[in-house]
């Protein structure tokens, strides 16, 4: 199975998509291959050859997300799970908005403080992404 991380590459959010990364990783259930890559550099194929897609960034409407703004809208995405993340809950209703016309599964959005979330709530989320 595959997975891919979509960041806008700042340092927190860079920081809980490690840990996401790490934790599929982890799983023992299914092996879950992931990859991390920044917003300026996603490519199309990349998300639509995944089984499970993560979005997260620091603030709404980073500069970096416009390409992936528009893919999102013109793709049907409704067979892939999708889990969105932040450090700030006001972001969450952004990432939600670009997802809303791919009809991709979001679980929900997990908003974490890189320097303070635990490992074991990235692995409960993860399985609700997952499942």
């Amino acid at each position: 199975m595959k997975a891919l991380i979509i960041t806008d590459g700042t340092d927190s959010i860079l920081a809980i998509a490690k840990l996401i990364k790490e934790a599929l990783a982890g799983n023992t259930k299914s092996k879950i291959k992931a990859k991390i890559t920044d917003a300026a550099d996603f490519k199309g194929n990349e998300l639509l050859s995944s089984d499970f897609f993560f979005i997260g960034c620091e603030a709404p409407s980073p500069s970096s997300f416009s390409s992936i703004e528009t893919f999102l809208k013109h793709v049907n995405l409704v067979s892939r799970k999708c889990g969105v993340f932040s450090a700030k809950t006001k972001t969450k209703s952004y990432l939600k908005g670009i997802l809303k016309d791919s009809e991709a599964d979001i679980a929900e959005p997990l908003i974490a403080d890189a320097d303070s979330v635990k490992k074991s709530d990235i692995k409960k989320w993860i399985k609700l992404v997952t499942k």
